[in-house]
């Protein structure tokens, strides 16, 4: 009997082993295959920490390796965060998820007075709204920049819809801005108070970083970092000064934490402790992952993973992947990409941050280690998904569209400048911008948002703005029709937040000396 359990004890030790050697593998394979500047990723499993570890630098070059206690910029998995903010009120009897939006923001507007005055707090968090994709962002990004939440809030009346209200999905970001001012009228304290109190200090999630801090003082913090010349990692342009200010889009997006906190935050869902539990309630935890809005499925979901259903829920994504329940997100910013998933059943997940633009790495890392628990004999690799996501992308430049693909002559805009195109400019929610000669050329220049600022260029006769920021990496179009100005990508695949065609400009006065 005592040889059969020792027996058994030894196959068990073997298993853990050979799994976490499986996770090393293919941490190991991924960091090599994308060179990344650096990573932190975690696992749980049966609610247990079952393996952590971090890989690189918190900026390349610096000598300074990234710890368990590291910070990342956990981008959008801030949303769970926001959402859990407001079921812990709610949960206190602050707030209702029904209650409309204007019981709490009176000021609050969007464009239709009819979705106005019917859109709950529920809505908020559920990119059903009705706002286009990315609807707004340039508000946001790029940082810094001085829009206010007040300036959303405002702003919000004069972004025209895309569809229906509740009809249907476009992601956005705006509106978990409200959500977190939502909060805050709530709540009785700033967002970033909020989710201290409500989140960091419960869950003991003491790392966790939310407004603004000194860097120095927090230390080992991550830094962002981007693509340069033959593909290798750079530090980004955005990388932190010593004083870390507050951002806008907070609720959004604008958390940052360790991987030991984002551990953490998993037990919280997937294995709650006592303390846990008290957090939040049984109703509210279920409230959080009931599927609300439909989302698309990707032919490559359907291909990789056999995805039936997909659902946004209160900050999470809902979807079934090889006949197993996942909730999960992921995090986007310049220079730095997370994911989180977790598989209920199972009381198990993972979690990573990068400090690199990291899309492809993401998308491959979390299929591999999602397959090691929904496919657990099927020896996953990293290769065969990333050489089919290579291939992909050297076949969408072989089919690219003419205005997708190398320029055409491009040339600096020379004077004399047509004086009906130059002068002031205003969109009713972006703001002022100002087209006028500068050292003999003609700049485009936001008011509140100063990273905004090029020079027209033409390329084989029509205007562009060449921006003076590398991190501005999508360069735009100009028309000018009916007195108006109206802006769009040059590449219409770009990244969505970058949302120059919901502008427009009308002509407010001439250039002022």
């Amino acid at each position: 009997m005592k040889r059969v359990l020792a027996s058994s004890l030894c196959l068990l030790a073997f298993g853990a082993q050979a799994q976490s050697s499986s996770w090393q593998r293919t941490v190991d394979d991924t960091v090599a295959r994308y060179k990344l500047p650096g990573i932190a990723v975690g696992v749980v499993e049966d609610g247990k920490v079952v393996y952590a570890t971090t890989r690189g630098e918190t900026l390349a070059g610096s000598g300074q390796k990234l710890t368990s206690k590291s910070l990342f910029k956990i981008a959008s998995n801030s949303k769970a965060m926001t959402a859990s903010v407001l079921a812990r009120l709610v949960d206190q009897g602050k707030l209702r998820w029904d209650d409309p939006v204007t019981k709490h923001l009176p000021q609050f507007a969007m464009f239709d007075p009819w979705v106005t005055k019917n859109m709950q707090v529920r809505d908020l968090l559920v990119h059903n709204s009705g706002l286009p994709e990315g609807g707004g962002d340039l508000m946001l990004w790029p940082e810094p920049n001085t829009f206010t939440r007040g300036d959303i809030i405002a702003g919000l009346k004069y972004i025209k819809p895309a569809y229906s209200f509740r009809s249907g999905y476009a992601y956005d970001n705006l509106l978990y801005v409200v959500a977190g001012e939502v909060a805050a009228a709530a709540g009785g304290a700033p967002y970033e108070t909020l989710v201290q109190r409500e989140v960091f200090d419960p869950l003991g999630m003491t790392r966790c970083k939310v407004g603004a801090f000194d860097r120095d003082a927090v230390g080992d913090v991550a830094q962002p970092h981007t693509r340069g010349e033959n593909m290798q990692y750079k530090p980004g342009d955005n990388v932190d000064g010593t004083q870390v200010p507050a951002i806008t889009s907070a609720a959004a997006g604008g958390i940052r934490c360790s991987l030991d906190d984002m551990l953490r935050w998993m037990q919280a869902w997937l294995a709650p402790d006592a303390q846990a539990k008290a957090w939040l309630s049984d109703a509210q935890r279920k409230e959080m992952w009931k599927a609300r809005t439909p989302m698309p499925i990707s032919g490559r979901r359907v291909k990789w993973d056999h995805t039936h259903a997909l659902a946004y829920a209160y900050g999470f994504r809902l979807a079934d992947v090889d006949g197993r329940w996942t909730v999960s997100h992921t995090g986007t910013l310049s220079g730095m990409y997370s994911a989180m998933v977790l598989l209920p059943d199972q009381r198990s997940g993972f979690v990573f941050m990068i400090n690199a633009d990291a899309d492809d790495t993401r998308t491959v890392l979390s299929e591999v280690l999602t397959k090691q628990f929904t496919k657990p004999d099927a020896d996953t690799t990293i290769a065969p998904y990333a050489d089919e996501i290579e291939a992909e992308w050297k076949q969408a430049e072989a089919d690219a569209k003419p205005h997708t693909k190398p320029d055409g002559k491009r040339e600096v805009l020379a004077a004399p400048f047509d004086p009906k195109r130059t002068g002031t400019w205003r969109d009713p929610w972006f703001g002022t911008v100002r087209l006028c000669p500068v050292n003999g050329r003609l700049q485009w220049a936001s008011e509140k948002s100063p990273l905004m600022t090029g020079h027209v260029v033409t390329v084989d006769g029509q205007w562009r703005i060449d921006w003076d920021e590398d991190r501005m990496d999508l360069e735009a179009w100009v028309d000018f029709e009916s007195g108006h100005m109206r802006m769009r990508k040059v590449d219409p695949e770009g990244d969505f937040s970058s949302d120059f065609e919901d502008l427009d400009f009308t002509r407010t006065g001439d250039c002022s000396p």
